[in-house]
């Protein structure tokens, strides 16, 4: 720190002195300081719902967690349909949920502030969370009907969040077109990642090992995020 010393001069003639009851000069305004961390609460909750959902799970033997709550389309035959829901709330390592979480931090976002942070809004965004998450599901199990192959994860439930965030950033805040460029430019993107995961295995990314990655949820998710947006969106608590 240094200190800043001014010489005072006496005023010139005719001049108005500094002090003689004239507009005393203002500071130069400082730099605003933006909050480092502003995600809405909801999106926040979204993370701990994963990777604290995660931690939980590790205090119990794996085994047992996948027998009572992974999915795999051989489940619906049974009636075991719970398993589609439970299974969004599983992980297969840390790797895996911190990454989930962090695709949820980005795109629950424009989600969470569509719908507000009131108690209906809250209720809106993780109904859609959960429902996004089902259908893509869902869309695993069409692909491969009766598989015995177990899905979990929150992935098929983030892409629905990121095929929503790509309809909302086409309509600046609101839903718009389902062929606009945002949905046409993230989905392609996400299609392309995907194929190459089918071709190639996802060896590559962490965490993974030489588990598999259930692509077809993750592409079934982003287009269900794309089309239930809209009614959704209608939903929304107006202000």
């Amino acid at each position: 720190m240094t200190e800043s010393r001014f010489e005072e001069t006496p005023p010139k003639p005719g001049s108005t002195p500094p002090w003689s009851g004239g507009p005393e000069p203002q500071p130069a305004p400082g730099p605003v300081h933006e909050p480092v961390f502003n995600a809405p609460w909801q999106a926040v909750a979204a993370v701990v719902l994963i990777v604290g959902g995660y931690a939980l799970q590790t205090l119990f033997p794996v085994d047992a967690i996948l027998a009572a709550y992974a999915f795999s389309p051989a489940n619906l035959t049974p009636g075991r349909w719970e398993t589609i829901i439970t299974s969004i709330f599983l992980h297969g390592s840390w790797a895996h949920a911190m990454m989930n979480g962090a695709f949820a931090l980005a795109f629950s976002t424009p989600l969470a502030r569509l719908f507000g942070p009131k108690l209906e809004g809250a209720l809106l965004f993780f109904g859609f969370y959960v429902v996004a998450g089902v259908l893509a599901n869902l869309g695993y199990a069409a692909v491969h009907p009766g598989g015995h192959g177990l899905v979990v994860g929150a992935s098929g439930a983030v892409s629905g969040l990121m095929g929503a965030s790509a309809r909302l950033i086409g309509g600046h805040g609101r839903p718009g077109p389902v062929f606009s460029r945002p949905v046409l430019g993230m989905g392609a993107g996400w299609i392309l990642i995907n194929v190459i995961i089918a071709v190639v295995g996802g060896w590559f990314l962490p965490g993974q090992g030489n588990a598999g990655v259930a692509w077809e949820a993750h592409i079934a998710g982003f287009a269900v995020g794309v089309l239930l947006i809209g009614p959704f969106a209608r939903l929304a608590p107006q202000d």
